[in-house]
């Protein structure tokens, strides 16, 4: 199959699971049915899909990710500290052990068609597998996932071998310093969790400076400070990459990173 026909049986497949959709439009322009099926994708319930539909969807997702252009983490430049790494970027591009995503306490991504936040592009570019593999953590766990702590499923259609998957602290009026103790423990805890599963480098993302509210300068420094004191602990990971998508963001961790 080329790429063009990939895509086109994947939104017929998606549009035939439900009578709802029987009457949509298959657009004309190849940049609109990807968007038609990013959306179909994002709205999908976690329930079973067939073989056949996942080797077409891990196909065209891993030729669209290369067509991207696929960054290695091992060719990433270090600050003074050896360790650690900033690079602005796009996370799900990026070939290493792990990244981090920014969740929520359902853990099953964000259900917003086309969303730009991270947890949709991760759970768009992973595939529909990482839904249904988070569905079967929560269905085991039985509550929604609390804040501060961390889960690990493989990375499906990723360049990254795993996906850490991380609740932040929602702010709501000011910071408590609760709140920062949460932060503080989504990185450790994201930390502890790769080196449990051997991953050496891990890449994080600006967890819950989005939608989710807290100060970006203030949760960069928690993010520095914290990432520093687990590594000096020894948790088995020797790199972690700061990934930032904004030149405010990449200025914040500059400053902190000298």
């Amino acid at each position: 199959m080329t790429q063009e026909e990939r895509l086109r049986y994947l939104i017929e497949a998606l549009l035939a699971e439900d009578a709802r959709y029987r009457d949509v439009v298959v657009p004309g322009v190849e940049e609109e049915r990807w968007r038609l099926l990013r959306s179909l994708m994002n709205i999908r319930p976690a329930r079973p899909i067939g073989a056949e539909f996942l080797r077409v969807q891990d196909d065209y997702l891993r030729a669209r990710t290369a067509e991207r252009g696929v960054v290695d983490a091992d060719t990433l430049p270090a600050t003074a500290d050896p360790r650690l790494v900033l690079w602005r970027g796009d996370i799900t591009t990026l070939r290493i052990d792990a990244i981090v995503n920014a969740a929520n306490s359902q853990m099953e991504g964000c259900w917003e068609p086309c969303h730009d936040c991270i947890d949709n592009c991760i759970h768009t570019y992973a595939g529909v597998e990482l839904r249904l593999r988070c569905h079967d953590i929560m269905e085991r766990q039985g509550r929604p996932e609390p804040t501060g702590r961390a889960q690990i499923t493989p990375g499906y259609n990723l360049p990254a071998r795993y996906v850490l998957h991380t609740v932040g602290p929602i702010i709501h009026a000011r910071v408590s310093e609760r709140d920062r103790e949460l932060l503080a423990s989504c990185y450790a805890r994201c930390l502890e969790l790769a080196g449990e599963n051997g991953c050496r480098a891990v890449a994080f993302c600006a967890i819950s400076t989005g939608v989710f509210r807290f100060p970006r300068e203030e949760a960069a420094g928690i993010a520095v400070r914290t990432v520093r004191e687990t590594l000096d602990r020894g948790c088995g990971v020797a790199r972690v990459v700061f990934n930032v998508f904004t030149a405010e963001d990449e200025a914040i961790y500059r400053r902190l990173l000298g």
